[in-house]
């Protein structure tokens, strides 16, 4: 059975008398583990794709199984339970709170999972370390650069091994070179862990750090496809190695 089952999805919004397709019809089937990139140009779809299977979004017609629970019926209530213990967030924009510390701020979902305090930062010290921030763990996010801030945000979404992670446009704010290295930690973190990644990006170069690649245009899926594995997480790895020395 698939991890998650996206069947015969449709989204229709309405804008005054204007009815607008961002899904046409869209099924796929994403197994556990599998680093996924859905790529796709702005208004292509994707971000309502992942906002869907998210929870974030109710579809117009078809049905979203995860884990073997159809979800599409949840209600807001149900949702916010099953995020929190299945599903882990990257955003392009961060979304890390200011007046907290990178710790405080990895450890933020253990919080709302009822861990212990000294459980939590150990988790969160653990994570901020695989991440390449071992020297940086007292930084508030207004003292870490954007590459950096986006490493506190991976740490966050994994601290609490969820079984699935979404990040939507998680290079969208980072030059090229940064991008690469913040992708790398991210599917190594994945691979290592084996937790399904599912990245949305408009960004074909990013798109290739995944098995698999679905690209999306008008609402539909267009083309889906394995990848060849590329090399991941080397500078995170490397400053893990040295903190932990």
């Amino acid at each position: 059975m698939s991890l998650i089952s996206v069947q015969g999805v449709r989204k229709v919004y309405r804008v005054d008398r204007e009815r607008i397709v961002a899904l046409g019809g869209v099924s796929l089937a994403i197994e556990e583990g599998e680093i996924c990139c859905i790529l796709g140009t702005s208004g292509s779809g994707k971000s309502t794709l992942l906002n869907i299977m998210a929870g974030l979004e109710k579809p117009s017609r078809g049905k979203i199984v995860i884990a073997g629970s159809d979800v599409t019926g949840f209600s807001e209530k149900q949702w916010a339970l099953f995020r929190q213990k299945n599903i882990g967030f990257v955003f392009q924009s961060y979304n890390l709170l200011p007046a907290l510390t990178a710790l405080e701020n990895v450890a933020m979902p253990l919080v709302f999972r009822g861990t212990g305090k000294g459980k939590r930062m150990q988790e969160a010290t653990k994570m901020l370390k695989a991440v390449g921030l071992g020297t940086r763990m007292s930084h508030k996010p207004t003292q870490m650069s954007g590459g950096q801030q986006q490493r506190v945000g991976i740490a966050r979404a994994f601290v609490s091994h969820p079984k699935i992670i979404f990040a939507d446009e998680p290079t969208g704010n980072l030059d090229s070179k940064t991008s690469r290295e913040v992708m790398g930690i991210m599917v190594g973190l994945a691979r290592r862990y084996h937790e399904t990644l599912i990245v949305v990006t408009h960004d074909r170069e990013i798109a290739r750090f995944g098995d698999r690649l679905i690209e999306i245009h008008d609402g539909l899926v267009r083309y889906d496809s394995r990848l060849a594995p590329q090399p991941t997480g080397g500078a995170a790895n490397e400053e893990e190695r040295k903190a932990q020395a």
